[in-house]
């Protein structure tokens, strides 16, 4: 698509275009910036009582319904870019919702950084994966193993049965 295909579905002119958008490629990461701020911070602005810490079912059928997009920032190089925004969105979205639950009370306020990022990480990799084997599963399913993961990888003492 080109800039001037964007102007004329969008019924904009050139340079109301350059004044918000450097290029097409600008306007498609603010609108992924827009998505993820949407995604990242759903749970807390629904004030949701449940334990997820992110709405994994939520996006990956959003994501899944949207596989030609994802396969266009495949092939234009700009996958990884989404990637490293999702990271620094969600682990801030987790972060939030670590704060907000009180399961984590005993652990480290200095751990919560990290482990948020960890999680993002974590459940960006499981949509990586879930995407490249066809989305078999279903973005419940994927909720319930990816949330499963966090909190029996976040036990503030491990289970010694588990050993």
């Amino acid at each position: 698509m080109t800039v001037q295909e964007v102007l004329d579905r969008a019924g904009v002119g050139r340079s109301t275009f350059y004044l918000h958008f450097r290029d097409k490629d600008d306007l498609l990461l603010s609108q992924l910036e827009k998505f993820l701020e949407t995604m990242s911070t759903a749970l807390s602005d629904r004030k949701e009582k449940s334990h997820r810490v992110v709405p994994v079912a939520e996006m990956f059928e959003h994501i899944g319904n949207q596989k030609k997009l994802y396969r266009t920032l495949a092939d234009s190089g700009h996958l990884n870019d989404f990637f490293d925004l999702a990271q620094g969105y969600f682990a801030r979205g987790i972060e939030q919702r670590l704060t907000e639950s009180n399961r984590l009370s005993k652990l480290p306020q200095r751990e919560s950084g990290a482990r948020a990022s960890a999680l993002a990480g974590s459940m960006l990799s499981l949509l990586r994966w879930w995407l490249d084997r066809g989305a078999k599963e279903s973005p419940r399913a994927m909720d319930e193993l990816f949330h499963r993961m966090v909190w029996n990888g976040l036990q503030a003492t491990p289970d010694r049965s588990d050993r």
